[in-house]
């Protein structure tokens, strides 16, 4: 039993520019070392690439990449007796696009474009595209996800 009662949930304020809360939740997960500044500028040349090529509006083209992004399944390792068993078990809506953020984040600064707005902008449209390394991490949980269906009984 916790000691501590549970962490409250802060709400986050919409982004300036495109007033959107899915915005400033990317903004603040590029974001580093509180450089908030730099990350709002990556994010927004990010979203301006995405829409020159898409031809969408970015904030728009943002949610298609998200919602690519997001997974429904994930496994959890669950202990039953002396043996440790995956068990899959449905994302809550908010983890989900937490992980969706999390993930794009991670593999655009993986990729080799020169400017970091670059390679967001490339990683949203291979997002799209159901493409890249982020799509590629959601279809990997997914996979060992239906892989372990047989141990789903042991759901809590």
């Amino acid at each position: 039993m916790p000691r501590r009662a549970a962490a409250q949930i802060r709400t986050i304020e919409p982004d300036a520019v495109h007033r959107s809360r899915l915005v400033q939740q990317l903004i603040n997960k590029i974001m580093l070392d509180g450089k908030k500044s730099t990350a709002e500028r990556i994010v927004y040349d990010a979203l301006a690439i995405l829409s020159e090529k898409t031809g969408k509006d970015p904030v728009e083209a943002l949610e298609l990449s998200i919602k690519a992004l997001t997974p429904n399944l994930e496994v959890r390792s669950r202990r039953v007796g002396g043996a440790t068993y995956q068990v899959p078990v449905e994302v809550p809506a908010r983890r989900a696009r937490t992980l969706a953020i999390r993930w794009l984040a991670e593999f655009a600064r993986q990729r080799r474009e020169k400017t970091m707005a670059q390679r967001l902008a490339n990683e949203l449209l291979d997002a799209q595209n159901n493409q890249g390394g982020a799509y590629k991490r959601k279809d990997d949980i997914y996979r060992m996800a239906q892989a372990n269906k047989a141990f789903a009984h042991y759901r809590w």
